[in-house]
């Protein structure tokens, strides 16, 4: 009977090797062409109206998110300093984020001013019927004057991505959006909140999907356009990824800022370093680029996917290191 079992058994292995090798295995992602000439759309670099926080004439400011190790006043400018000794240059404007009721103004904002940088706020407001009604409107005017009391140009980013599919329930349709913005933008107005650029800023997948543009308040409410774009779950030249954007914003004259953009953990140091180099071409092939901020953060709970700090990456971080310190990215002299 244990004679039995046991051929059965060695039989039960045999036919599970058997149909291990029969498996297909999976295709490897072809690796993009990076040495091609960048994309580049053409259109006349300026000058644009841009609201107070004006473009440089010449080049592209440089800023950055950087995760913090702690959401505190101490974690954020530790992450700051550590990222510009490491750079050996100050950032021209920070990335900072805010949910809908979380002041602007903050400590860490104060220090970073007080240091020469400026501000890009991404502010993520609520539900826009909600805005529409009324509900909110006390809570905006908090804002708009705090921000009147940082004094200084501060491009604000209002509800970034708000093209995100998962995003939708909030934001109901391009047309809630577009009335939301108007809104707040009245609120501003009326607060006598001038030091404001506005800017709008969707994802570069929403302009693949041909669903970003619905979203867009016009050119008489938008200062800066702006997209967010990442090598992230798909491995593709920086220029392809936001080639729809760029073919849309080059019909409007304003300048623009890349809010976000990164390259991820997954594709390896060797990929990561000529998508940086990839990148960097083509942010100089489109002189409408007028700012651009990398992602330095590995969000908590994602996979190499979604993992964008360059920091520890040797080879990533040194092609990141001379962008960063080229004259066209140090527009401030």
């Amino acid at each position: 009977m244990r004679r039995g079992v046991a051929a059965v058994a060695v039989a039960l292995l045999l036919l599970a090797g058997c149909t291990e090798d029969k498996r297909e295995k999976p295709e490897p992602e072809p690796a993009p062409d990076l040495t091609s000439p960048p994309r580049a759309v053409a259109i006349d670099p300026g000058p644009f109206e841009a609201g107070p926080f004006e473009p440089p004439e010449h080049g592209a400011y440089f800023g950055a998110w950087i995760k913090p190790d702690e959401l505190t006043h101490v974690g954020r400018i530790t992450a700051v300093d550590g990222l510009e000794e490491s750079l050996g240059r100050r950032l021209d404007f920070i990335n900072t984020y805010r949910r809908f009721d979380q002041m602007m103004g903050t400590a860490s904002d104060k220090e970073f001013l007080s240091q020469g940088a400026n501000l890009m706020i991404s502010w993520a407001t609520g539900d826009n019927r909600s805005i529409l009604a009324g509900e909110h409107d006390r809570l905006i005017r908090q804002q708009a004057r705090a921000i009147r009391k940082i004094k200084k140009p501060v491009l604000l980013r209002m509800r970034w991505e708000m093209d995100r599919p998962n995003l939708r329930a909030t934001m109901w349709s391009g047309a809630d959006y577009i009335a939301a913005w108007k809104y707040v933008r009245e609120i501003f107005r009326k607060e006598r909140t001038e030091n404001v650029s506005w800017v709008w800023c969707p994802t570069a997948e929403g302009f693949i999907r041909g669903e970003a543009p619905d979203f867009y308040p016009g050119d008489d409410q938008v200062d800066w356009t702006c997209v967010d774009v990442y090598a992230g779950a798909v491995f593709q030249p920086i220029g392809k990824l936001m080639g729809p954007f760029l073919d849309w914003a080059s019909q409007r004259p304003k300048p623009i800022v890349i809010g976000e953009f990164g390259v991820a953990k997954a594709w390896g140091s060797a990929g990561r370093a000529a998508w940086l180099k990839d990148a960097e071409r083509t942010f100089k092939a489109n002189r409408q680029i007028k700012a651009i901020a990398y992602f330095e953060s590995n969000p908590d709970g994602n996979g190499p996917k979604q993992q964008f700090q360059l920091t520890g990456d040797e080879a990533a971080f040194d092609v990141f290191h001379s962008l960063v310190r080229d004259p066209y990215f140090n527009a401030r002299g």
